[in-house]
């Protein structure tokens, strides 16, 4: 309903798209029960050990959110039921709990997507800034609608609330799944339809093209450049993020 009252109250041109499934996805091929095997590899049980010693042996809970993301890794950009279960085994909590956590947060995925998974941000920022648009005219190029998979595997899209780039609305995410368990993340920002387009197109072609701003934008500056704080800023200064505490 709300995709619907927003699409509404902006004119949108982009019909809503509640309730679509990944119509290119073969289901019955894709098995996802709590009976399926499922464990880490070994180079990723040792990302969990590392995870868990960094919290008291009461407090493994604290590791869930740490672990499904290696799960989603491992899995190339979902979480099966199975890797739930296998959370819960580790950090010796209830399997409810572990639910709770997985279909809370959005940026866990519940079924399969992508090799190259993009995430629109929809909210007001970027709404105004032609994120509608954007979103139907990658619908339009993928020939896939919201929370679906293109027939090739390559490519999946969905919506995203704020990302925390404002300045530089209209963006977009770029979770890279081509090679589990390795994975990137990128922000796309200062997009027009046609950039969006291109960014795909270089995926399909195998070339990452360059993240961040598309217009050249220094930060959050203007988009002319500063318009104050030219001089250098007075001491003391931020201790280099880099160098040991």
């Amino acid at each position: 309903m709300l995709k619907i009252a927003r699409a509404a109250f902006f004119n949108s041109t982009r019909p809503s798209l509640v309730g679509l499934t990944n119509r290119h996805v073969d289901w019955p091929t894709v098995r996802n029960r709590a009976s399926d095997p499922f464990d880490f590899t070994a180079d990723m049980y040792k990302e969990v050990d590392k995870i868990l010693k960094k919290y008291p042996e009461t407090k493994k809970q604290s590791a869930v959110m740490a672990l499904l993301h290696l799960a989603q890794r491992q899995c190339g950009g979902w979480i099966p039921l199975a890797a739930m279960l296998k959370v819960a085994e580790i950090t010796q909590i209830p399997q409810k709990r572990v639910f709770e956590v997985a279909t809370f947060y959005c940026m866990y995925n519940h079924r399969p997507v992508g090799k190259y998974h993009l995430q629109v941000c929809m909210t007001t920022p970027c709404m105004l800034r032609g994120s509608d648009e954007i979103m139907h005219a990658l619908e339009h190029h993928l020939g896939v609608g919201e929370e679906e998979v293109t027939s090739d595997g390559l490519f999946s899209i969905c919506e995203m609330e704020c990302m925390g780039c404002c300045t530089t609305a209209p963006m977009i995410c770029v979770s890279d799944y081509s090679n589990p368990p390795e994975y990137k993340y990128d922000y796309f920002e200062d997009l027009t339809v046609e950039s969006a387009i291109g960014i795909v197109d270089s995926l399909k072609k195998g070339v990452y093209p360059k993240h961040g701003s598309q217009i050249g934008r220094v930060g959050a500056e203007p988009i002319a450049g500063k318009t104050s704080l030219f001089d250098p800023p007075p001491p003391p200064f931020c201790r280099e993020l880099k160098a040991d505490p």
